[in-house]
Order: C-alpha cells, then structure tokens, then sequence
C-alpha cells in the first residue's frame, strides 16, 4: 500500500539522518528493532547511490534463464503467418528440421507464444442443454418408476424436511417416500439402495433435470447418481425442464401427500417418518384409485424379477485402452490429460484411436465423444442415453 511504503521510508531516513548525526550502528539497531545486517545494508545503499538506495527494489530478474529468445518467438510467428492452419506440433518439427543447432521449445511454448498473439482459435464447447428425453411405452409393473422430490417444508422444530418420493408408473404403487435433511446425493443413494434391494430394479427411471438426478453443467447432464442407474443397466427418461406434467402421475401423488401427510407436519424428521409410513401403506393399500379403476395399487403391483445384486466390472475388448477416470473427471493419455466429467469418477471407460491423435471414448456401450491431444478437450456426440422407442 502506498501509504505503507511512504512510512517505511521515513523510518529509513531517520535512521540514514541518525548515523550521519554520529549515532552508533549498534545502539541505532536495537532502537528501531532491525539487525544490524540490515542496518549496514541500508547505510552501503546510501553511501552508494543515495537516497534512492533506500527506496524498494524490485526483485523482478534481469533475465529469464529459460525464456525463448526473441529470434525464436519471431520464427514460430513467421511460420504460423505463411500456414495458417498448422499448430504447435508441425511449427515444432518445422523448427527442429530449418534450425537443428538450436535447441526446439516445446509444444506447449510454442503454443503459448501462439495464444499469446491471439493466432489460436478456440473451438467453443457445445454446452449441455437439458431438454428432456423421448419416452418409451411402459405397460408393466417396473417398466418405469417415477422418482422426485416433493418440495421442501418446515418441521415443528424450524428445520427442513425433503421428502424423496418413487413411484411405479403403470400400478402407482409408491415404493418409497423418505423425509431427508437435504438433497445431497448421499441421502438419495442410500435410499435407492433400499428400495432396490426390497424390490428389485426397475427397467427405467424418470425424473427432471435437478439435482441429484441430473447435473447441468456436466457431459450430458450427467450426475453420479444417474450414472449409477446407467452401471445398474436402469435407462435414464429426463422431462423437459418446466414441464412437470410430463411426470403428471408423480405430482398428482404429491399433492395427495401434501394435503394428509404433511399438515400439521411433525415435530422432527422421524415424527415426519412416521406420518409418511402410514401414508405410504394407507395409499398402496387402503385408497381405491380412479386411474386404475378403483383397485389398489397393491393389487396390481408385483416385485421386480430384477434383482439388486450390485455392479459388474466393466470391460472394453475392442478398445485400445480401458482408463479409469480420476477424482477430478479426467482420463491420462500418454501423460496429457484429457478434461472428461466428474460424474464420472472411478468409472472405468475404453478409448480407441481412430485418427492419428484422435481418439473416441466410450462408457458401457455408450459413445460419448471424441478428443485430441493439442486440445485435450472432449468434443461430446449426440445425446447417447435416450431410452429405446418401442
């Protein structure tokens, strides 16, 4: 800070006048609490140029040991200039072979002097826009489950509770309805988990594009729940976003859920718990319902003869590489790093050369989409995931 800086040098200047006054360098020292290291530094710059000796130098280097020389900058520039449509490797080997005396930068410098001149284009990142997927017929018991939640309120104890509801489409049976802290991912695997292992897996699951299901700014919307579903073999149906009458049996649930289980709430989450137990049982056993002629939900659903048995190790014969992707989303190709997603991490998918350095990466039977190794940016293919139209 300026002000700073103009304190400092007027304790610099006492001290110079002190000494030059016959103060001792010692005695001086300990007064303004400084080595007499220091003290002498300061006394020398003095001596030398004056008191421009006392004012902050710069530590800025004279020179840069492993900066390119300007004859080199101007060659990269010269070249790119006559072919405008060669990169950082061919500029490098154009180099290496006109000038074999002189030691060749880098790809990534000759890159940076490239960027820095403005002569790289940036290719633009097609953008992830959710807008729903198509939806398949589904005329059985766990053909299509529904899952969402219904939307936060307020529990007798001021804290909030978001109840996370599935349902099977074509009995409406309503598998679960958990009263949860938050919508935090944690809490909606454990209670899949649950309601898979009670009542098998389901063919597919439908829901919008909010968190936890979906992600916006990831590869495809995905998230690592939805990727889960996708190991576990369950195809992913997504509405178009603000259009939840697309999940209309699902909201027209909720509201029931609303209008008798959550007024007056409960005190705390498991006095909710309780309530949306009864509910549940009440709703799939008891409540007749216009929609499937008066039966009960429990009369028209049977258990799934898909079981919950975990996921299988994932294998890519025809590829020539299986990756695992790291925590931050990324896959390691001949040491560059290749930006992929997070919901991805600790999966397992296959890259394949289809060009020279341009490769094609897979996830299952999913193509997901191409990248090189200049750009190291994954280029997305279309929408893989849509469920089959039967």
């Amino acid at each position: 800070m300026p002000w700073k800086e103009s304190v400092i040098m007027d304790e610099k200047m006492k001290f110079i006048g002190r000494l030059i006054q016959g103060d001792k360098m010692s005695e001086l020292c300990r007064e303004f609490d400084i080595s007499r290291k220091t003290g002498y530094k300061f006394w020398n710059r003095y001596k030398d140029i004056g008191l421009h000796g006392l004012t902050n130098r710069a530590r800025k280097p004279h020179r840069y040991a492993n900066k390119l020389p300007i004859q080199i900058e101007n060659e990269i520039l010269r070249i790119k200039q006559d072919k405008p449509s060669w990169g950082a490797p061919k500029i490098q080997e154009q180099l290496k072979r006109k000038y074999p005396e002189v030691k060749t930068p880098a790809k990534n410098t000759i890159h940076c002097v490239l960027d820095r001149n403005g002569l790289v284009k940036r290719r633009k990142r097609r953008r992830f826009k959710p807008q729903g997927t198509p939806f398949s017929k589904h005329q059985n018991p766990n053909d299509l489950w529904c899952a969402d939640y219904k939307g936060e309120f307020m529990l007798g104890n001021k804290t909030y509770c978001y109840p996370l509801t599935i349902t099977d489409f074509c009995s409406r049976y309503l598998l679960a309805c958990e009263g949860q802290e938050s919508t935090k991912e944690i809490h909606a695997f454990s209670t899949l988990k649950q309601t898979f292992q009670k009542y098998g897996l389901p063919k597919t699951i439908r829901t919008d594009n909010g968190l936890p299901f979906s992600s916006a700014n990831a590869l495809f919307g995905l998230s690592k729940l939805s990727v889960w579903w996708l190991r576990l073999g369950i195809a992913i149906e997504r509405i178009k976003p603000g259009n939840p009458q697309q999940n209309g049996r699902h909201e027209r649930m909720h509201l029931t859920l609303k209008q008798e289980a959550t007024k007056p709430p409960g005190i705390n989450l498991l006095q909710q718990q309780e309530k949306f137990d009864n509910f549940i049982q009440e709703f799939n056993t008891d409540r007749p319902h216009q929609a499937i002629d008066m039966k009960y939900p429990s009369e028209l659903y049977k258990t799934s003869t898909r079981i919950y048995k975990g996921i299988e190790e994932l294998n890519y014969p025809f590829h020539d590489r299986t990756v695992t992707v790291t925590n931050c989303g990324r896959i390691c190709i001949r040491r560059n790093k290749i930006n992929l997603s997070r919901a991805l991490a600790g999966q397992v998918v296959g890259v394949k050369e289809i060009n020279d350095d341009v490769w094609l990466v897979t996830f299952m039977n999913y193509d997901l989409g191409f990248f090189d190794l200049e750009t190291k940016k994954v280029e997305p293919l279309e929408y893989p995931f849509a469920p089959e139209i039967v």
